[in-house]
């Protein structure tokens, strides 16, 4: 395989993993921004903060990773056994009842189930187009570590400045860049799902802001209960 191949390849997973690194890096970004600033409000240990985001970033990536592998292996797996065990009359029932849930009237649904009846692979592809599931089964191994990198890379943003930074500078530095990366992710999130941008990128950064607010309330709470 040359150089070209690959990265054709390597382009093409990156358009079908789309929502899932999208996903990743919400979740990477709003998690450990939740967190840092937590443990960042009670202390002022660099040390401590590191430790708590690292460990974090580490575990949330490799849940989400274990995550979406499942969940793909589980959808590639039922696509699989629809393929095999749909009759054509289970398949141009399934259709049929997918078609007027979706809004035809009996007469339509049944007239574009009988015009596929005797082709199950047309059947099926109708199924899933109405079901919003890529026609191709998407691949677990990759989705899973498109998952990973992107969760665990968002999930520095908010980590880094306490390395390089004395921790009241970080604070800023840290809170400064992670928005910033929330309002690229809303835009990236209004793109694929075709959604209004500006309410989009409000929404994430809302939920980004809400996730430190919370971070630092139990953080404050918690150390105030053990202080006395």
């Amino acid at each position: 395989m040359n150089i070209g191949s690959m990265l054709q390849r390597l382009r093409n997973s990156f358009k079908n993993s789309a929502g899932t690194i999208v996903f990743g890096m919400e979740d990477g970004t709003v998690s450990i921004f939740g967190l840092i600033f937590g443990v960042a409000a009670t202390t002022t240990d660099t040390k401590t903060v590191l430790i708590a985001g690292a460990t974090g970033a580490v575990a949330a990536a490799v849940s989400m990773m274990a995550g979406v592998y499942l969940d793909a292996e589980t959808t590639r797996d039922e696509t699989a056994a629809m393929r095999s065990s749909y009759t054509a009359a289970d398949s141009a029932r399934s259709l049929s009842n997918r078609l007027a849930k979706a809004g035809l009237t009996s007469e339509q649904s049944n007239a574009v189930a009988v015009a596929v009846q005797n082709d199950p692979a047309a059947t099926i592809r109708l199924l899933r187009a109405l079901q919003g599931s890529p026609e191709t089964a998407l691949n677990p191994l990759e989705q899973a570590l498109w998952m990973l990198l992107a969760d665990f890379l968002a999930a520095a943003v908010p980590i880094l400045p306490f390395v390089f930074f004395p921790i009241l500078q970080a604070r800023i530095i840290s809170g400064a860049l992670t928005v910033a990366l929330l309002i690229g992710l809303g835009i990236g999130r209004a793109q694929i799902a075709r959604r209004n941008a500006i309410r989009t990128v409000l929404e994430t950064v809302s939920i980004g802001i809400a996730a430190a607010l919370a971070g630092v309330a139990i953080g404050v709470l918690i150390d105030r209960f053990f202080s006395g």
